[in-house]
C-alpha cells in the first residue's frame, strides 16, 4: 500500500462556483489534511467549496490581501470530489493530502 503526501489542488479559482479541483483516483483513498485560501487583491471577494458533494463554504467572504486556513482531516473515496469557486480569479485555492493506493 502506497501512501503519498501531496498538493491536490494549487491555484486561482474559477469563477464558476462548481469547478471540480480534485477527483480521488480509482483504487485510491484520499485524507484531505488542509485548505488554505488567499485573496491576493486590494478588494474583499466570496468563495464556495464543497467535499464529496456536502458544502464545506457557501459563499464565505475574504478579505483583500488575506488568508483563511481550515484544517482538516477528512476521507475521500474513490470518484469523491473537492469542488470550489470565487468572484474573482485572485482568490487563489492551496489544498494538501494524503493519497493511499
Amino acid at each position: 500500500m502506497a501512501t503519498t503526501t501531496k498538493a491536490l489542488f494549487r491555484g486561482a479559482a474559477t469563477t464558476t462556483v462548481g469547478t471540480t479541483l480534485y477527483t480521488t483516483p480509482a483504487s485510491t483513498t484520499t485524507v484531505l489534511t488542509s485548505i488554505v485560501v488567499t485573496n491576493t487583491a486590494g478588494s474583499a471577494g466570496t468563495f464556495n467549496l464543497g467535499i464529496a458533494g456536502t458544502s464545506l463554504a457557501t459563499t464565505v467572504a475574504i478579505a483583500a490581501n488575506s488568508i483563511i486556513t481550515f484544517d482538516l482531516k477528512q476521507v475521500l473515496a474513490t470518484t469523491n470530489t473537492i469542488t470550489g469557486g470565487a468572484s474573482a480569479t485572485t482568490i487563489n485555492f492551496h489544498i494538501s493530502g494524503v493519497e493511499i493506493s
